[in-house]
Order: structure tokens, then C-alpha cells, then sequence
């Protein structure tokens, strides 16, 4: 008789550190240099307090996309549906799924906040990698210093949210306390962060460093602002041509079946089922209205 229950799955955390070692077999397969940003190597590395990460971020170069995210399809991984809108939200990442895995594969190829060209960051970033043992692998993953960078510019996106805030307030008592800040100003002029991770780093320098800080791209500035559901549809629509304006307010009042998919791979669309997400999105919408509102305003006035 056979044994019951013999069929076992992955839970997230052991998803996510084989995922790793398995990213890392199909990178060095395919000749691509990868190396792995936030996620449990933030952990081990000490840049990050203990937590549960769901899925597993990589970087590769601009070049390389395509082939990784190919290499990771022929082992059944596929495309997740992404909003076709890339002028609302500009892509830096590809994200794969699989139906016997329980975490997704962000595939980078480009950090928001790094202003220099993605193919020069990347050269940048790749210089300051190391080897970390992860999941019984070696697995390239940024050096303190970089780690520290990313996950600030990471946080810096939403510091209205208490996790982001309190990881920004741990990153800066890190840095401190092992006198990164130089190292970290060095790769944030290589790569063209400086005025995306100001907020952060710029009262962690020694007094007499001088720096000359850029403005932020309008970009940057556009996904800082964007705090509530719907409101970075509304920027963009504010910004682009009056020709354009037309086609994009269709486009958010009636979005393509990729948008629900982007929130949820199985969601129903079936004309029952794209009706409830349309009254679930403008629920949202409607809920986080106000919000918007007053950060517009805020942005009109310079606040």
C-alpha cells in the first residue's frame, strides 16, 4: 500500500533559498553574470533584520535579460502579466511564476533611483559583489556597501510606510556605526543615485564632504509620489501630451485584462469576474481619493 501524504511542497522560505541556488545553476549554465539583491542574503549579510522574503530577486545586465528569463522558461517558469502602461509604470524588472513553486523570480534589469545608463550601473554594481554561501551554494550577492544602496533606494520609494521607514532608520544606524557613508557616496556618483538617496545618506556624511546633489528625474519623483491606489495613473495623465490624454483616461477607466492579471495571476476574466475586479479597482480608487488629492496638492505647492 502506498504511503499517504508522500506528496510534499515547498514553503515560501524553502522556495525562496532553493530558488537562489536554482537561479544561480541556470546563470552560470548560460555563461550570464547574475548576483542576487535584497532577499535572505540581506539577512545573513546583516543589512537586514530577520524577515520572511516571498520571492527571489536577481540582477542581470541589460543584455542578458533575455536570455535568463529564456533559461528559466525551458524549466517551466513563465511570464507574469504585467500592465502594458509603461509610461505610468517604467519597467525595471521581468517577473516569472510557476505553477509548483509558491515565489515568483524578479528578473532585474535596471534599479529605479539609478540614474546612469543600466548597462554602466550594472558594471558598477558587478565590481562590488562577493560570494555568499546560500542554500548549501555559492551565490553572488552585493557587497555591504552596494546592499546598503539598494535597499535604501529600495525603501526610499515608500518612506511614508512604517517598514520602509524603520528599514531606512536601521540601514543609517548600520552605516554609522561601520562608517560606510563614503563608500556608499562613491557608488551613488558611479550610479547616478545621488539625488534619489539624498534624503538618506546625506546627513550620514562628514561635514566637511561636499557634495554636489542633483535634482531628482521626474521619474524618481513621480514613484515617491505615488503612495495610493490609482494615483500614479492620475501623474501620468497630468504630465503627457493633451493628445495623449484622451487614450490614457480610456485606458484607466477601462484597463486591459493584463492589469487585473498583474495583481492576480488567476484572477477570473470571465465578463462576471472583470466586472467584480473593475468594482474592486474603483473601490480602491474612490477609498484612497482624498489621499491623492492632497498630495497633488502638496506637490502643486512644493510641499
Amino acid at each position: 500500500m502506498e504511503d499517504e501524504g508522500t506528496d510534499t511542497q515547498l514553503n515560501i522560505p524553502e522556495a525562496v533559498l532553493l530558488g537562489h541556488a536554482m537561479v544561480q545553476r541556470v546563470a552560470n549554465g548560460l555563461g550570464i553574470r547574475a548576483f542576487f539583491i535584497k532577499g535572505p542574503a540581506s539577512v545573513v549579510q546583516g543589512l537586514r533584520m530577520p524577515k520572511t522574503s516571498g520571492d527571489v530577486d536577481v540582477f542581470v545586465h541589460p543584455a542578458d535579460l533575455e536570455s535568463m528569463v529564456g533559461g528559466l522558461q525551458e524549466r517551466g517558469w513563465r511570464e507574469r502579466p504585467v500592465d502594458l502602461d509603461s509610461l505610468t509604470f517604467p519597467k525595471h524588472s521581468v517577473t516569472v511564476h510557476h505553477p509548483e513553486w509558491p515565489c515568483c523570480i524578479d528578473v532585474h534589469y535596471r534599479f529605479p533611483g539609478m540614474e546612469n545608463a543600466p548597462e554602466d550601473s550594472y558594471e558598477v554594481m558587478w565590481a562590488n559583489t562577493e560570494v555568499l554561501g546560500l542554500a548549501g551554494q555559492g551565490v553572488r550577492v552585493p557587497a555591504k556597501e552596494l546592499g546598503i544602496l539598494l535597499l535604501a533606494l529600495h525603501a526610499l520609494r515608500s518612506p511614508h510606510l512604517l517598514a520602509c521607514n524603520a528599514e531606512l532608520r536601521f540601514l543609517a544606524e548600520l552605516t554609522e556605526r561601520e562608517a560606510h557613508a563614503p563608500a556608499i557616496l562613491d557608488l551613488a556618483q558611479a550610479t547616478g543615485s545621488l539625488a534619489a538617496v539624498r534624503p538618506f545618506l546625506g546627513d550620514l556624511l562628514a561635514p566637511n564632504v561636499a557634495v554636489e546633489w542633483p535634482e531628482a528625474s521626474t521619474e524618481w519623483r513621480n514613484r515617491v509620489l505615488a503612495k495610493e491606489p490609482g494615483s500614479a495613473r492620475l501623474i501620468a495623465i497630468a504630465q503627457a501630451p493633451w493628445q495623449d490624454k484622451p487614450g490614457m483616461l480610456f485606458r484607466a477607466v477601462f484597463p486591459a485584462p493584463e492589469v487585473h492579471l498583474s495583481r492576480d495571476i488567476y484572477a477570473d476574466m470571465s465578463l462576471r469576474g472583470r466586472l467584480k475586479s473593475h468594482r474592486a479597482r474603483w473601490s480602491r480608487f474612490l477609498h484612497s481619493a482624498p489621499h491623492i488629492v492632497r498630495d497633488l496638492r502638496r506637490r502643486r505647492h512644493g510641499g
